[in-house]
């Protein structure tokens, strides 16, 4: 089998090459990723000491960021190199990510990683949740430097615990230890032969936290809202979108407005929505200062502002659930003391679980069942007070995974 991967790892990196030509997402992907090994082997220095931290995306950036800090509290004399999988996380951090360099990763070729770890020579690893890299995670074991999994989840259907995946559960004895997030994941390692996992909690609910805290105001969301109550809709796929659309141009109330955050920000798709939305909307690049009550409906069509706009919200509702595409960060609201809407499907995740038994987020699967519950929130201040203090409890007492983390990494040194 791993035979079989490097093959088709390096078929993908010869295709890829070639599609670049005709494709200028693809040419971005290929040509940013090339520029890595060139750009660390300019500066990198022999003399400093490293420490790597890989994420797949921006999530999991934002995610790893408590831990991140902790981890320049405790190593001031090493340098913190961030990578990501996604172009998308890079090009949003590869200026102001709170590392001394952020970059792309190689593929996973045998090559690259080979070339990558000879070069960076890190004290340190850490991997941030799902990602699994067979070439690196192979080198990363033969070098013998210690590689730690932070805020990972693993369930008993990951196609590593298959009996087709024993090859790669291999690659799993390249960590030193997992810090995951549930008990649960601890008793799926276990099983597996795995018993260094200990559970830390999720570092989210300090990332939350600590964003409402430095949060910044948006003037031009400010004119917008005035002194109406705002329901904002974050990361909102195309099922979800459509909950809205029915509900405003079917619903006719006073002193609301609502905020429509896509989580694809597509000019065809953003434009369509609006010409589907009877009541007066604007898009934010186009009309940046709304002013007067007229304009009842803002899409924004920007990226990395989300969570300062859930903090003028009154409701929110959180993307993914009413499709397949999967439920985005329900905390990043939650934390604002508001009530958080969600779709239908959420089995994967645990906080949701947990907030939906203690009453703070609310489950909807259909439109009548969508129309109701926000009827309800948008007609009691009372209620979404109530249901607001329950979300923000349940972040304030689940804090502290970073901690925990640093605090077992100097007991296993």
């Amino acid at each position: 089998m791993s035979l079989i991967y490097n093959f088709l790892i390096s078929l993908t990196e010869s295709i890829l090459l070639a599609l670049s030509f005709y494709n200028k997402n693809i040419k971005k992907f290929i040509k940013t990723r090339g520029r890595t090994l060139r750009f660390l082997k300019d500066n990198i220095k022999s003399t400093d000491s490293y420490i790597w931290i890989h994420v797949a995306s921006l999530g999991e950036y934002e995610q790893s960021v408590p831990i991140i800090k902790e981890i320049k509290k405790s190593n001031s004399k090493c340098k913190l190199i961030l990578s990501f999988f996604s172009n998308s996380g890079y090009d949003v951090k590869k200026d102001n990510s709170i590392c001394d360099y952020t970059i792309l990763l190689p593929l996973d070729t045998k090559k690259n990683a080979k070339a990558f770890l000879e070069i960076i020579n890190p004290k340190m690893v850490f991997f941030v949740k799902y990602e699994f890299w067979p070439n690196y995670l192979k080198y990363l074991e033969e070098r013998k430097i210690q590689t730690f999994l932070i805020v990972g989840v693993f369930r008993s259907n990951h196609w590593f615990f298959k009996y087709y995946g024993k090859w790669f559960r291999k690659r799993l004895k390249a960590f030193s230890h997992f810090f995951v997030i549930d008990e649960n994941s601890v008793n799926i390692l276990k099983e597996n032969g795995f018993k260094n996992s200990s559970v830390i909690g999720d570092s989210r609910f300090e990332r939350v936290m600590d964003i409402k805290k430095s949060m910044n105001k948006v003037k031009y969301i400010e004119q917008f809202i005035r002194s109406r109550i705002c329901i904002v809709a974050g990361s909102t796929w195309r099922e979800d979108e459509k909950l809205f659309i029915n509900f405003i141009n079917n619903k006719d109330f006073d002193n609301i407005c609502f905020i429509m955050v896509p989580h694809q920000i597509h000019f065809k798709s953003i434009e369509s929505m609006k010409n589907s939305i009877k009541a007066k909307s604007s898009i934010m690049s186009k009309h940046p200062h709304v002013e007067g009550e007229k304009t009842k409906v803002m899409i924004v069509d920007s990226i990395g502002v989300l969570a300062k706009i859930y903090s003028y919200a009154d409701i929110a509702y959180v993307g993914g659930g009413m499709g397949t595409t999967g439920l985005h960060n329900t905390l990043e609201p939650a934390v604002f003391k508001i009530p958080v809407i969600i779709g239908k499907n959420y089995d994967k995740f645990d906080e949701v679980k947990k907030l939906i038994n203690l009453g703070g987020v609310i489950s909807v699967d259909s439109q009548k069942s969508f129309d109701k519950n926000l009827i309800e929130l948008i007609n009691s201040k009372d209620k979404r007070s109530e249901i607001g203090e329950i979300n923000y409890n349940f972040i304030k007492n689940n804090l502290g995974a970073s901690k925990k983390v640093l605090e077992s990494i100097k007991k296993i040194k």
